[in-house]
């Protein structure tokens, strides 16, 4: 038997249990936090405990569903929707601007269909993204070796993150989106100077950016994201402002200790981090479960990354393996950037932790990806060695 775990059936199939725990117990975990972090709030404004942790129950049974149906279909199945996968989730974007665009605590992001389901257009777009890209880079095959063919690959999701930034106002899915994409053509290219390049000129220009903003502290205009940015620098200088969700979510973290304050007891949910089972839950994770927990939840992540990275080594085609990776990719980068926003590492973006943050769109859309991967898993084949 090969070295990754597996369990025979008759048709000598492989299928990643150790994968679809770890998820399953993510949402689980993330259920359980949700109530804790959101039963105030949830009181206060509607007069049910429950509120949140109701509405992603649906958005999570449904996620659930679409994942075993997914992982039951051969991957190569959806290859044929990829050129549509694209447009259509560019379309999706588009629509926000019309009458069915919603706006939620200030920001135009979803979709209203009018039969109770909220949809946000940027979630689609990830999915779609890594499942054009991977048909891409296949068809493309060693011309995407060539600097040509690494600047088409890099320049396929620029228009979807440039219309995600600027028409949803969402800049940290428009950065997801590309990063899923420079790690696909990370793995599929053997030239590393290429990217070397790529992440020195990045590193440059976002220093560059952080300098001037800086040197402009004093000037009017500078905008919400300028804003932040000098809140990230000093945000006590900031805590009636931009710096008041980051202060308080670092008081949350310094507050509970090694080994937390216990399940449902923090103080700073009671109404002093806005929106906390959102973006700042793993403040919340903390303050409760203190280091340990934090540093239990962060292995679990790195478990189900290296899952990711067995079954892409493994994948029986390079199409599989790509399909894999971009949702390594994007799993990855989200979380990342999630706890660097959370500890104040680089300014806040506004980013769910994935599984386990509040939001419909983001775990069915996940859910669906991790359909995707089983999918691939289930087609390993296993062999006496």
């Amino acid at each position: 038997m090969n070295r990754f775990s597996g369990r025979r059936n008759k048709s000598d199939q492989y299928f990643d249990f150790s994968l679809l725990f770890i998820v399953l117990f993510l949402l689980g975990f993330g259920m359980v936090m949700i109530y804790s972090t959101s039963s105030y709030e949830a009181s206060k404004d509607y007069g049910d405990a429950a509120y949140y942790l109701k509405k992603q129950a649906i958005a999570t049974t449904l996620g659930i569903a679409a994942m075993i149906v997914t992982a039951n279909i051969p991957y190569h199945f959806w290859e044929r929707f990829a050129v549509a996968g694209y447009v259509i989730s560019a379309v999706l974007i588009c629509l926000v601007l019309t009458p069915l665009g919603v706006k939620v605590k200030g920001a135009r992001r979803w979709l209203d269909f009018g039969i109770g389901l909220r949809l946000q257009p940027a979630e689609i777009a990830k999915l779609c993204m890594i499942l054009f890209l991977a048909s891409m880079v296949c068809r493309m095959g060693r011309s995407i070796r060539t600097m040509k063919g690494f600047v088409i690959v890099l320049s396929v999701p620029l228009p979807i993150s440039l219309m995600i930034w600027q028409i949803t106002d969402n800049l940290s899915s428009a950065i997801i989106i590309f990063g899923i994409a420079a790690l696909m053509l990370f793995v599929s290219s053997p030239d590393y100077k290429k990217f070397i390049v790529l992440s020195a000129g990045g590193l440059a220009v976002a220093a560059g950016m952080v300098y001037t903003i800086k040197q402009m502290a004093d000037a009017e205009g500078l905008g919400f994201r300028g804003e932040r940015i000098l809140a990230w620098l000093d945000p006590e200088a900031y805590a009636s402002g931009k710096g008041f969700q980051t202060l308080q979510a670092l008081y949350a973290i310094g507050s509970g200790g090694v080994f937390g304050k216990g399940l449902g007891q923090s103080m700073q949910k009671l109404g002093f981090i806005p929106e906390a089972q959102n973006d700042m839950i793993f403040s919340i994770i903390c303050e409760e479960l203190g280091l340990f927990g934090a540093i239990a939840i962060i292995l679990l992540f790195l478990l189900l990354i290296w899952r990711f990275m067995i079954i892409a080594n493994n994948a029986p085609d390079l199409f599989g393996a790509l399909l894999v990776v971009g949702v390594m990719g994007h799993i990855a980068i989200q979380v990342i950037l999630n706890i660097a926003v959370v500890t104040n590492t680089i300014p806040n973006t506004g980013i769910s932790l994935p599984f386990i943050s509040y939001g419909g769109s983001s775990v069915m859309f996940l859910l669906i990806e991790i359909g995707l991967v089983l999918s691939v898993s289930h087609s390993i084949r296993l062999k006496e060695v």
